[in-house]
């Protein structure tokens, strides 16, 4: 028996060093962005969320489409998260690959939901899921590894040290830099959230195809500074990319608004 018990103490301690599969920014992540977006929602806006959503926050409705990945009648979801994107493009390349993307993308299912959603005809139990799944994949094209490479799984497959465990450079932007700054969701957004109406104006104008773009390009710079495999980050990495870091949150956060205002504003 004792036996068994340090065998099943192993592997549990074993299951804390795999990298898990892409969560978009993570719980923390998403709900800052949501958190962010709520404060510059319209009055109008805010109605309709409610009448779609009940007391559910944008922030708490964020993680939604990643707690139901343990559902496999769910599983027709998982490419809705991200768009891979292979490295060296030109922004010119990039933008006329998104003009001809037809595929089951972060891209182009945005941009179906937001159609959807101005349907004032749509049926209710399509509304709370769309609404749900738009929250968080407008967080999701924010992470630059969501704007990733499809043969290391947008960074997935870069082994990586972060303060000498384990992981992966996905996980690493997904969650632990944002966990890193051992704030709440909502001393986060608070820390971060600080805006021109200036600034809201212009990153609003900013298309689904910008959005993209910039991702793609600090992702870029992100597998760059990968020299070497299981390559050390930690404190430098955190001080060279925080801002980063904060900078796509907010974004996604202003950006997020400024859809759901022109849906429902």
């Amino acid at each position: 028996m004792k036996l068994k018990l340090v065998k099943k103490i192993v592997l549990c301690c074993a299951l804390l060093y795999i990298p898990f599969s892409s969560m978009a920014w993570g719980v923390l992540g998403h709900r800052i962005v949501g958190q962010i977006a709520d404060s510059y929602l319209t009055k109008k806006t805010k109605r309709a969320i409610f009448d779609i959503l009940g007391n559910e926050s944008v922030a708490m409705a964020s993680n939604w489409p990643d707690f139901i990945k343990s559902d496999p009648n769910y599983n027709y979801l998982y490419n809705w998260h991200f768009i891979n994107i292979k490295g060296g493009l030109t922004e010119d390349s990039i933008r006329n690959y998104l003009a001809s993307d037809t595929a089951t993308d972060a891209y182009t299912k945005i941009n179906f939901l937001t159609e959807q959603l101005k349907n004032k005809d749509l049926d209710h139990t399509k509304k709370v899921l769309y609404l749900r799944l738009l929250i968080h994949i407008v967080g999701d094209v924010h992470q630059p590894l969501h704007v990733g490479h499809a043969d290391d799984q947008g960074g997935n497959k870069v082994k990586v040290l972060w303060f000498n465990a384990p992981s992966n450079l996905h996980t690493v932007w997904d969650t632990q830099l944002v966990n890193f700054q051992e704030l709440s969701y909502t001393e986060y957004a608070t820390a971060i959230n600080f805006t021109t109406k200036e600034m809201r104006k212009a990153l609003q104008a900013n298309t689904v195809a910008d959005w993209i773009v910039e991702s793609y390009k600090i992702a870029d710079k992100v597998y760059g500074d990968i020299k070497e495999p299981d390559q050390k980050l930690s404190y430098n990495y955190n001080f060279q990319y925080v801002d980063t870091l904060n900078s796509q949150l907010l974004k996604g956060g202003v950006r997020l608004a400024g859809l759901l205002n022109e849906i429902f504003g």
